[in-house]
């Protein structure tokens, strides 16, 4: 990680903490946001995956969110703040798809996106969404009819 991501990581941390999500151990209670949680990415064409994703057969996900049962169902992919957070959007896809979770943010630390995989495309945020958050999503379940 460069300098200038971490700086972007200094803004995030603070952000997922106004969200309510545990990155240290607090009152007893585990962390429910990991960093630097090493996957391994499922098998697909690197070329088509953007110039910033990192072609290694595994990979290290920025942040992993967990929900209260400690499965994965979420992640972050940070950038520094000098690249826009959408340029790692097929590598955030990759990530969540190799954790099978369906819960997307992209953020530079300035801009952030959260994309549900089931819903469509990023849309900007201005706030992390919390678990509580995530889990209504989750649940949110559209009529076609009424689209």
């Amino acid at each position: 990680m460069s300098g200038k991501e971490a700086q972007a990581r200094v803004k995030i941390d603070k952000l997922l903490l106004e969200a309510n999500w545990r990155l240290v151990e607090e009152r007893g209670k585990k962390p429910n946001v990991i960093c630097e949680h090493r996957i391994t990415k499922k098998r697909y064409s690197t070329d088509s995956m953007g110039d910033d994703f990192e072609k290694a057969k595994n990979g290290f996900v920025d942040y992993v969110f967990f929900d209260n049962s400690n499965k994965p169902i979420g992640v972050l992919e940070a950038k520094r703040e000098s690249v826009n957070p959408l340029e790692a959007k097929e590598q955030a896809r990759t990530y969540a798809q190799s954790l099978n979770v369906r819960h997307i943010f992209l953020s530079n630390g300035n801009v952030h996106y959260y994309w549900d995989l089931e819903e469509g495309n990023p849309q900007v945020i201005t706030k992390f969404l919390s678990l509580e958050e995530l889990g209504e999503a989750k649940k949110w379940n559209p009529n076609p009819s009424r689209l």
